[in-house]
């Protein structure tokens, strides 16, 4: 197949005119480039039959303005960035891997060992470069026709690719996820097989592939293949503990696992916030540990928000995930019921004000959360539920414009109240701004100055405090 036509970049050009060793353009740059995706990849892969690093800074050589190398001569790469694109540079090479470690021992090599250490067919698709065969493809195992098929296979036996790296797994689940293809049989099995080898990998590794799938349009589809391959189970293993459904007394709950898939699969329609997407992901993750049957009721899970809350943290924490993203997430998996009891119409204007004041900036995020997790397939309640949320946050509008409790700080502050009363810092400071803060949240003083030092006078009376203006000598 020749695609000569097609392969207009001027880099390419430039690379078949200056270069006589066998030099490919390959990986994920070809493999979009066939699909016509339309975001083609901003990191190109150039493999050559020679050094990497010398034809790298051969070709900076010659190009105007001359962009600077970065080289990294431990792994026998270079890189550098051009028009807005990176491109990497590596010699040609031959991978073996021992059991224990996933850095394999390299050895110079051809064009066809480098593609046999691809992870997938559609990943070892190569062009060539030189002047005489500019643009011919490359295809050895087939991986244009799995392309046309849709499916995700491995160059060699499965079990040997995913043994040899295991990250791979992850990965042909996200290329699933992000291309809509399907994992051909032999190679899901494969990853079946050889999922206990993940344990390897470090767990930013897998992070990073994890978001990649968060991020995807629909990602129920890669938890879905997560669980199938047994991965999930070692990687999240808070999230499988929600699966099933148990009948006791003719009493049934729903699968929180499957309800978790649908309620980020909701959210994903309606932001690309990735964090808020995890908030959807563990919003339940407290369920399995607060589930309790009880004859009189059915089955309940009392606190799950608040379990689940202190589980994203210690989640994060081995997740290797931002410590600030886990306060975030923390604040919308605590605080994800909270709205649905204010849909009454006797909610207090107190408790609206609550809200307001833990959800803070946040607010718009939880009520976002709140409706995904609506997954009734009754029409008729799906309806009355979404008219039930326009009118809590028509409440909370209204609430927030009169009493300014959004991005609640005191009316008085700490050095107000040592002036009022002379005194030093101390533990009545604390006392006195909780009462304050009580005071206006459940409305019994306006969130004003005036009516606060008023406030604060009578609260300083009860902890044997005197304001100076008072005092007798």
């Amino acid at each position: 197949m020749n695609l000569q036509n097609a392969l207009e970049n001027p880099l390419f050009l430039t690379i078949g005119e200056q270069t006589t060793q066998p030099t490919y353009v390959i990986g994920g740059f070809v493999r979009d480039f066939l699909l016509q995706r339309e975001n083609l990849k901003q990191d190109i892969d150039i493999v050559t039959e020679g050094n990497g690093m010398h034809l790298a800074e051969k070709i900076a050589q010659s190009l105007q303005p001359i962009p600077k190398v970065s080289l990294f001569k431990r792994f026998g790469t270079a890189m550098f960035k051009y028009k807005d694109v990176e491109y990497e540079f590596v010699g040609a090479r031959k991978e073996s891997y021992s059991e224990d470690s996933r850095k394999p021992e390299v050895e110079i090599g051809t064009i066809e060992d480098d593609q046999l250490r691809r992870d997938f067919t559609i990943n070892a698709l190569a062009i060539s470069l030189n002047k005489e065969q500019y643009g011919t493809l490359l295809d050895p195992f087939h991986g244009l026709d799995d392309l046309h098929k849709k499916i995700i296979r491995t160059p060699l036996e499965p079990e040997q690719t995913f043994s040899d790296d295991p990250l791979r797994m992850l990965r042909a689940i996200r290329f699933a996820c992000q291309l809509g293809f399907t994992i051909e049989e032999k190679t899901l099995q494969g990853i079946k097989e050889t999922a206990h080898r993940i344990d390897i990998i470090s767990q930013e590794r897998i992070s990073e592939e994890l978001h990649k799938i968060m991020l995807t349009d629909k990602p129920s589809i890669g938890f879905l293949l997560l669980q199938e391959t047994n991965l999930l189970q070692r990687i999240i293993p808070e999230l499988t503990d929600l699966q099933g459904i148990e009948d006791l007394e003719g009493k049934l709950h729903k699968d929180n696992f499957y309800h978790t898939l649908e309620v980020v699969d909701n959210i994903s329609v309606h932001t690309k916030n990735l964090w808020l997407r995890y908030a959807a992901l563990f919003h339940d993750i407290g369920k399995a540990k607060t589930k309790r049957f009880l004859p009189e009721i059915g089955w309940t899970f009392h606190s799950h928000e608040f379990v689940g809350s202190k589980m994203v943290v210690k989640l994060f924490q081995r997740m290797r995930l931002p410590a600030d993203k886990a306060k975030y997430v923390e604040k919308l998996v605590r605080l994800s019921s909270r709205p649905i009891p204010l849909i009454s119409d006797d909610t207090s204007d107190s408790a609206l004000r609550r809200l307001l004041f833990e959800a803070g900036d946040d607010l718009e995020d939880l009520f976002i959360l709140c409706k995904a997790d609506i997954t009734t397939k009754n029409d008729s309640k799906l309806k009355q539920f979404q008219k039930n949320f326009v009118t809590v946050e028509k409440k909370i509008k209204e609430v927030e414009e009169r009493d300014k409790v959004k991005n609640f700080q005191p009316p008085i502050s700490g050095e107000e109240i040592m002036q009022l009363f002379d005194i030093k810092p101390g533990r009545e400071i604390g006392i006195i701004k909780e009462a304050v803060k009580e005071a206006i949240l459940e409305g019994k003083i306006k969130n004003e100055k005036k009516n606060s030092f008023e406030f604060v006078v009578e609260i300083g009376k009860s902890l044997n405090l005197t304001p100076k203006n008072e005092r007798t000598l």
